[in-house]
């Protein structure tokens, strides 16, 4: 007898519910975002970004290691700040108190590498009012952590911006823009060494924030391959000593592949289609990194209509 084919999962490219004291839904670039009463109710879809443009295939079992990962590290650092989640219901979803976003991302850096890297070997030693030391190789690490905020936009771009020009601008008070460098600087500690603990280097991330009855309060994901960048902690010196590539789990090689087929997210440039191979790939990554930063294992839903299930795990908990 022939074995039983394995089930392709049903993959979460977009969500339309209207449930019960629905207000108002955003989509953004990854996630769906329900606000239900006094709540807000965010589904993790399988969509993937990249140059702040959605891929056009989703990638199958992406929003459950996204949700699942944020899941570990806000439950891991609620003792450092407060944070939105009250619940997740579903491995794709999260339940938690509405918030006031503050439209800044708190971008931090431990290494030069990703963006940082992109600009500093563009000729640029000062990155969002930081000054960048002359004589560092990509992937080197910093001193010190660095704060390199940037705008978040609610469509197009985020651009990178310093704190002067925050406070300046008057996006936020000082006083709520010190709280949240002092946040990010000690979850980001955590995290690090966190990572270091599963043999990973936490070599930069971003974290959001959102003010609730006029506390700080962290929201959205944080320490996620979408998110942060991860290299592997053994051989890192080696590698770059040696002016090797790091050997690393983020969404880097992605944004690598479509660099490699002409696409930057500039004006004019056409995105390439990723072939199923590549998509499955991707997968494999997410799972991988999910497993390591965790040191849990994950279990793949492969439901055939994971719609359901959702919905209905969404209307016991609200």
């Amino acid at each position: 007898m022939k074995p039983e084919p394995l089930m392709k999962p049903q993959p979460i490219r977009e969500t339309n519910f209207n449930f019960p004291n629905q207000t108002n839904v955003y989509h953004g670039k990854v996630r769906d975002v329900y606000s239900v009463g006094d709540k807000l109710v965010v589904i993790a879809t399988d969509r993937i970004s990249a140059f702040d443009h959605i891929l056009p295939k989703p990638i199958p079992h992406k929003g459950a290691v996204l949700n699942q990962i944020a899941k570990h590290f806000l439950d891991a650092t609620k003792d450092i700040v407060p944070n939105w989640l009250l619940s997740v219901p579903h491995p794709n979803v999260s339940i938690g108190k509405k918030c006031e976003p503050v439209r800044i991302e708190m971008v931090i850096r431990g290494y030069l590498a990703g963006h940082a890297a992109r600009e500093y070997k563009a000729g640029k030693r000062i990155l969002c009012g930081v000054n960048l030391l002359e004589g560092l190789k990509e992937n080197d690490k910093l001193p010190v952590n660095i704060i390199t905020p940037s705008t978040k936009a609610v469509e197009g771009h985020d651009e990178d911006i310093s704190r002067e020009d925050i406070l300046k601008r008057n996006i936020v008070s000082e006083e709520i823009y010190v709280q949240m460098e002092k946040y990010t600087h000690a979850i980001f500690e955590r995290g690090q060494q966190m990572a270091n603990e599963r043999g990973l280097i936490l070599v930069d991330t971003k974290y959001e924030f959102g003010i609730s009855e006029g506390k700080v309060v962290l929201i959205d994901e944080i320490h996620t391959p979408d998110s942060s960048r991860y290299f592997y902690l053994e051989g890192y010196q080696e590698r770059q000593a040696k002016g090797e590539a790091q050997k690393q789990l983020s969404k880097e090689f992605v944004r690598e592949w479509l660099m490699a087929n002409g696409f930057q997210g500039k004006d004019g440039q056409v995105m390439p289609l990723m072939p199923d191979e590549f998509v499955d790939v991707i997968t494999d990554r997410y799972i991988e990194l999910y497993e390591i930063v965790t040191g849990k294992k994950f279990v793949r839903d492969n439901s055939q209509d994971i719609f359901k299930d959702i919905s209905e795990c969404i209307l016991r908990s609200i």
